[in-house]
């Protein structure tokens, strides 16, 4: 099985009848069509609907839970996507292989309305391939009814206090780094000694853990069937817009600050149409309806004017104690180790 985001990238490259990746190979056989490939649960469906009736471009939406299976669905070939959402590590990587296409900066004028905050970061110093979409954390939420133990970082998570009311992302990578900061290790330097160190700390965490759910980790959380949750943000934030007994924590030995991103795969058919999209989800009201849907941070500075207060002071969207967040960072083949390990000891315990 391959596990790893350069992999991923390595096959691509060679398999040449891939049309994802053929450069100049494919002429745009419909004018007027979007192939878009992005998380589940993220772009609204009144955004595609605004572009479509605006532009008359046609958006074929397919989804996916994790980078890595945004990379499985390419490799997959088929259908030839326009336009991807990964996060910043799998930027990284992509651009670093030469996978990306550049974007036409004249056709994005609304790239001013973007906070510079989220600009120039360092997987796409110059701005060349990605534009940001929005960015966030993954933070612990707690159901204050429940849970009367303060809550300051992972280790209070995971007790046996807390058997099975736990609900995480299902992420493998985010899972480790859990255990790592715990241990005070890098979060983005990873090795055998690494792993050695954080294998008996998820040993112990893992059989705590009810669901798995990067999709809406949120939903089990407002059910009532967890008490707590390590999740992203948005979902966190939705929870407290429902009710203020959900608070959120940003671990205080660190914690993952993530952007997710838009850009246009090499050798895309509709790279004219996925620029106008881009430009189009770029618009301060129409950024605010993604931020209306989703609450993550959001990174457009001019749709930040048009929040309520209420949104600009949820704690999740918008925490105002930071604390230590970190970006991630590609790790090459130390991925599939990180990812083995994480699903040999859910294999064990979750059978």
């Amino acid at each position: 099985m391959i596990k790893t985001i350069r992999q991923f990238i390595f096959l691509l490259a060679a398999l040449s009848l891939v049309p994802l990746f053929l450069s100049g190979c494919h002429k745009s056989q419909s004018a007027g069509q979007l192939n878009l490939l992005a998380w589940s649960e993220y772009i609204p469906q009144e955004v595609i609907d605004g572009f479509t009736q605006e532009t008359g471009i046609k958006v074929s939406y397919a989804t996916y839970s994790s980078n890595e299976e945004m990379l499985s669905k390419l490799l997959a070939g088929g259908t030839q996507y326009d336009l991807i959402q990964p996060s910043e590590y799998t930027v990284e990587a992509l651009v670093r292989d030469h996978k990306l296409e550049q974007i036409a900066k004249d056709q994005l004028p609304n790239l001013a309305n973007m906070d510079p905050a989220f600009l120039h970061l360092a997987y796409d110093p110059d701005q060349q391939y990605s534009i940001p979409y929005m960015a966030g954390t993954v933070g612990i939420c707690v159901n204050t009814d429940k849970i009367k133990t303060p809550i300051h970082d992972y280790s209070d998570v995971f007790t046996p206090a807390h058997n099975q009311r736990i609900v995480v992302v299902n992420d493998s990578r985010e899972i480790a780094t859990w255990a790592m900061e715990d241990l005070g290790l890098d979060i983005n330097h990873v090795n055998a000694d690494t792993l050695q160190k954080i294998t008996p700390v998820l040993t112990q965490w893992i059989p705590l853990i009810k669901v798995f759910d990067s999709d809406s980790p949120k939903t089990s959380l407002l059910n009532g069937d967890v008490d707590l949750g390590v999740v992203y943000s948005g979902d966190a934030a939705y929870c407290y817009e429902q009710d203020h007994k959900f608070q959120y924590v940003l671990p205080a030995k660190g914690a993952h600050r993530f952007v997710d991103n838009l850009c246009i795969p090499l050798g895309a058919t509709h790279k004219h149409e996925a620029e106008l999209f881009m430009n189009y989800i770029m618009r301060p009201e129409v950024s605010k309806i993604i931020s209306d849907k989703f609450p993550y941070t959001n990174p457009n500075a001019a749709a930040r004017k048009l929040l309520t207060p209420e949104q600009l002071e949820n704690p999740a969207s918008y925490p105002k104690d930071t604390g230590h967040l970190e970006i991630f960072h590609d790790l090459g083949a130390e991925s599939g180790e990180i990812d083995k390990l994480v699903t040999d000891l859910r294999a064990k315990f979750h059978a």
